[in-house]
């Protein structure tokens, strides 16, 4: 299967698109085991588990690689732990690494993400141009690359909405994905923005092509849920998206009836809301 294919395969096997990100805060993780590595592998264990457990599963999980590097090398290896962990038990993994530079260097990126870590997909920014995107997408062809387009920060205006040629940064972004089309080859566009999701998805789905979306921004950072319901209920190629939540579903248990030791039920009951909400 290509990387469209297999999202069309995981939508239906676990009637979801929703992809539950993996951020380690080792401050919000409510237990310490030995190391930091072990912390870590057993809080996503834990939650992996009571998924099985109640029958609810995300689509695919993105573990965003900063969170696991900031703790140095147990991070890292906790990293190697987790892709392995989800990879054994059937779930794709996004790698959110946003790397983006010149040639031979964004080979050694590529290798890194899909040889070393084993990702399935990673995140990639276009500011260099195609010669950084293309060692992902050629050497590559069955995986998935998910190019910023309009991120879910509130300052991406600042450089995503700049007029070019009268159109927003963002829209000539979308359309070079559509230039540099390959099977594999999506967007990122945050849940935040809304209008903006809408246009450059019009985009994607008026060119005919199929591009894969990574929607973030959809738990705490306050994603509009009716637009975005709006948007997936009038599309024919929903299939093809992932709506992102992180620290939503890791740490509900802060924000819910559950205490500190049932945060992997309340992982599992936000992850839950969301499937229901965005049901496939």
């Amino acid at each position: 299967m290509n990387y469209c294919e297999s999202l069309q395969w995981y939508t239906q096997k676990y009637n979801s698109i929703v992809c539950m990100g993996l951020d380690p805060v080792i401050e919000d993780i409510p237990f310490f085991k030995d190391s930091i590595q072990k912390t870590i592998y057993t809080f996503y264990e834990d939650i992996l588990n009571k998924c099985f457990a109640s029958h609810i599963f995300p689509s695919c999980v993105k573990p965003n690689f900063a969170f696991y590097a900031q703790y140095g090398m147990e991070g890292i290896l906790a990293l190697i732990d987790i892709i392995k962990l989800f990879h054994t038990e059937g779930f794709p993994v996004i790698l959110d690494v946003k790397r983006g530079d010149i040639g031979k260097t964004a080979q050694a990126y590529a290798r890194e993400s899909f040889e070393f870590f084993g990702a399935d997909a990673v995140t990639l920014s276009p500011y260099l141009g195609y010669d950084s995107v293309e060692p992902f997408t050629k050497d590559y062809p069955d995986k998935g690359c998910y190019i910023l387009v309009k991120t879910s920060n509130k300052s991406s205006a600042e450089i995503q909405d700049l007029p070019v040629n009268g159109e927003p940064l963002y829209v000539l972004v979308a359309k070079k994905i559509l230039a540099w089309h390959s099977p594999g080859l999506g967007a990122v566009v945050g849940a935040t923005f809304p209008k903006q999701l809408k246009d450059i998805i019009n985009v994607f789905v008026q060119s005919g092509k199929d591009v894969p979306v990574l929607i973030p921004g959809m738990g705490a950072q306050g994603g509009d849920v009716d637009a975005l319901l709006d948007i997936i209920k009038n599309s024919k190629h929903a299939y093809l998206y992932r709506i992102n939540a992180s620290s939503s579903i890791n740490y509900a248990y802060k924000n819910t009836e559950y205490n500190n030791l049932q945060y992997a039920v309340a992982a599992v009951e936000a992850l839950k809301k969301l499937n229901d909400t965005f049901g496939h």
